[in-house]
């Protein structure tokens, strides 16, 4: 009961501050011409209706609960002075605004909007470019970033930042964002509970997506493609990825996903297409992949080592140079029930299911990850033939590395 009238009195105060709430309009020809000014006089609560036009300024501190509402996306430039909002304070929301030239500096990471010890954040709508980091988050809960647009026009890593970044932050939901032209499009570093849905993340120069040491977060309905080296997932545990599209990730080391010490996460309806390697792994145990299509990749998969108990199934192997790339000869992962569109065997009983196991690692990628050069032979008779050998009698493959029931028709 004491719990009950303790929410009540908080609920009647948010009622109260809505309700004695004002509009402060800021523009050229009103009473309050800058939105610095606006803040200053602005009561918690207020809205700042911010009229079109450009605003030059930055170090703009936002430390009461706010909503600053672009009306026709005013501009607000930095001129490359240094950051240009930072919020901190709880209950404060972001729209409708046009904002460039962040500044650089390779001793702050300024941000176009940086985000610092807050609850219940609201970013949306907003267009950034020209920036150092675009939307940066430090150590906030309980937030939104929506429907915004991140164009960067990085040239080189060392002085370019991140289009959307979370550090130490939890359950934030990042949804529908178009980022390109950064560093990273969304880096997460220890924020946990994190939400990323129907985001685009194109042409950046490093990842689409890069997280470390981040748990129990949600990938889903993503586009990563073309960018530097696709998605780079690291030391982090539980993790949903689930419909996402990573494309045309092409490099001497570049990748659709990578794992590194990765455990008991769940990869399930990606599509992983036209990538130098779909997904990289290594170190990473107790994942379940389902349902993944893996098209016209040069390697499908490439696993380096000390991976576990791993099960793929229900996946559909088209087109790739190479599905399968392993380097032990030790296995205890699990291949059943997956599609392999170089698959020849036959299925006299017709239940859909191959007679014949399928083995998806040829001696020829043993070769080439042992002698990078010999990948000029790969169309070539000989390695079919050596191919050929390895399949009827393995020698440099583990032995029960293969499909006992490969599908005779792709999985939808």
């Amino acid at each position: 009961m004491k719990h009950l009238s303790g929410l009540l009195v908080f609920l009647m105060l948010i009622s109260g501050h809505t309700l004695s709430a004002k509009t402060i309009s800021v523009c050229a020809s009103c009473s309050v011409k800058s939105i610095k000014s606006g803040i200053e006089i602005a009561d918690a609560f207020d809205t700042l209706l911010i009229k079109k036009g450009t605003y030059k300024e930055f170090n703009i501190l936002i430390n009461k609960p706010l909503t600053l509402l672009g009306d026709k996306f005013p501009v607000i430039d930095g001129e490359d002075q240094g950051e240009i909002i930072r919020i901190a304070s709880d209950n404060v929301t972001i729209d409708g605004l046009f904002i460039i030239n962040v500044g650089t500096s390779y001793t702050s990471d300024y941000a176009a909007i940086r985000v610092v010890k807050s609850e219940n954040f609201l970013i949306q709508n907003v267009v950034l470019e020209k920036l150092f980091f675009g939307i940066y988050l430090e150590k906030s809960n309980n937030g939104r970033v929506y429907h915004n647009k991140i164009i960067g026009d990085a040239v080189d890593e060392y002085n370019s930042g991140n289009g959307i970044q979370l550090w130490y932050s939890k359950n934030v939901e990042v949804d529908r964002n178009i980022v390109q032209g950064v560093r990273d499009g969304i880096y997460l570093e220890f924020s946990d509970n994190i939400t990323i849905n129907n985001n685009i993340s194109t042409n950046n120069l490093r990842y689409g997506l890069h997280f470390m040491f981040s748990n129990d977060d949600i990938y889903t309905n993503n586009t990563f493609e073309n960018n530097g080296a696709g998605v780079a997932v690291m030391f982090s545990k539980r993790i949903k990825m689930v419909g996402n599209t990573f494309k045309k990730n092409w490099g001497a080391a570049a990748f659709g996903m990578l794992l590194k010490e990765i455990n008991d996460a769940e990869i399930y309806g990606n599509t992983f297409e036209e990538n130098t390697i779909g997904i990289n792994i290594e170190g990473s145990n107790r994942i379940q992949y389902k349902n993944n299509n893996f098209i016209k990749n040069g390697w499908a998969i490439k696993v380096l080592g000390a991976c576990y108990t791993n099960t793929f199934s229900k996946n559909n192997f088209l087109y790739n140079s190479f599905d399968i790339s392993y380097n032990s000869k030790l296995n205890d992962n699990v291949f059943d029930q997956n599609y392999w569109s170089n698959y020849t065997g036959y299925d006299l009983d017709k239940n859909g299911i191959g007679d014949v196991p399928y083995r998806p690692v040829k001696l020829f990628s043993y070769i080439v990850n042992r002698t990078p050069e010999t990948i000029v032979l790969l169309r070539s008779l000989f390695m079919d033939i050596i191919d050929f050998s390895e399949k009827v009698s393995p020698v440099f493959t583990p032995d029960n590395l293969l499909d006992a029931n490969p599908l005779m028709k792709r999985t939808i």
